[in-house]
């Protein structure tokens, strides 16, 4: 079962953002050109809904480039066809060499969202475009790398259309992946709780079996085995310390199992074959089949007497598969093992 709730974690994991990531390079992603500076004076600015250069940087050692418009419905790229490998050295203070297919440039980061290249007294102002690489930066990718040899102009129309119909479809794909793992998982928990029902129908069968058919012989036997434990000088030494009201230790706890495989054979495996039991539950039943009152077990186990209370009748629920009483469990219990 835990292994299916980590799959099922996993490939809703696998679906979530990352972008909350570091960058591992400082020009990883796309940025659009925003303002060109001259050297006597002159400025060239880009408007949004112009057609302006965009740039992809794979890590900080290629780039991609071509022009790019934005229309309400869809993504323009014109002129694919600019691939260079460039180079980033470091000279600090925000500072850069950038050489563009061996061609050095001074490049200045101004912050994590603008820089500044210059090339023969040039100032190319560029600003990233983390939503645009989010959305479309794998196509228009694709399309620079695919295009990159040619010398023919070509225009390539990205449809928001279509992206939102890509995005429905891998919703819908992760939506029945995910309702298919659920189904499975159902089913894994519905067959296992299917075959631990019918094992316990059996065990609990057997056991009756065990109870109903011994003979009058080995029934006054036990009866004679209990009658002597019950009246010995250990259980009499174990109700006087019940009766403290002290807790009883580690020791204790072995020392009542070793004397219960003496008077009850079978009784602790047949208890640990029924239900995975927590210790409160099983360290209750153990007192139970001691005669010790449920006041005491209570006292002694440091617990409110309906504590004790919805433990067996909690207990009973779980091993029948219906409600019972307290004393329902108490019957059961003082019913096996002998």
């Amino acid at each position: 079962m835990k292994i299916h709730s980590y799959l099922l974690l996993s490939l809703l994991l696998t679906a979530c953002s990352s972008s909350g990531e570091p960058r591992e390079h400082l020009l990883q992603g796309a940025w659009v050109l925003s303002k060109v500076e001259y050297p006597m004076g002159g400025v060239e600015t880009f408007p949004v809904q112009d057609m302006r250069p965009l740039r992809i940087y794979e890590g900080d050692s290629m780039m991609l480039q071509c022009s790019l418009t934005r229309t309400a419905s869809a993504m323009v790229v014109h002129q694919p066809y600019l691939q260079s490998n460039i180079t980033l050295i470091n000279k600090g203070g925000g500072e850069y060499l950038y050489l563009e297919d061996d061609d050095p440039r001074p490049l200045t980061m101004q912050d994590d969202t603008t820089m500044t290249i210059q090339r023969n007294g040039i100032l190319y102002t560029w600003h990233r475009a983390d939503k645009i690489a989010d959305e479309w930066g794998e196509e228009i990718s694709a399309i620079i790398l695919s295009n990159s040899q040619e010398e023919e102009t070509h225009r390539f129309v990205l449809s928001a259309k279509e992206r939102t119909q890509a995005n429905v479809i891998h919703v819908l794909i992760y939506a029945t992946i995910f309702s298919v793992l659920l189904i499975l998982l159902i089913a894994h928990i519905a067959l296992n709780n299917r075959r631990e029902k019918l094992r316990l129908q059996l065990q609990l069968q057997q056991i009756r079996e065990e109870h109903d058919e011994r003979p009058q012989p080995i029934r006054n036997a036990i009866e004679r085995i209990e009658n002597e434990y019950f009246s010995s000088q250990d259980y009499q030494t174990l109700q006087r310390r019940i009766a403290t009201g002290l807790r009883l230790k580690e020791d204790d706890w072995s020392s009542i199992e070793e004397q219960m495989k003496k008077v009850y054979p079978g009784f602790t495996s047949q208890l640990r074959m029924l239900y995975p039991m927590s210790e409160l539950e099983y360290q209750t039943s153990l007192l139970i089949k001691l005669r010790i009152a449920p006041t005491d077990i209570a006292a002694v186990l440091s617990r409110d007497v309906s504590t004790i209370s919805t433990v067996r009748s909690r207990l009973y629920k779980k091993v029948f598969g219906r409600k019972g009483g307290t004393k329902d469990w108490d019957d059961f219990i003082l019913s096996i093992g002998a």
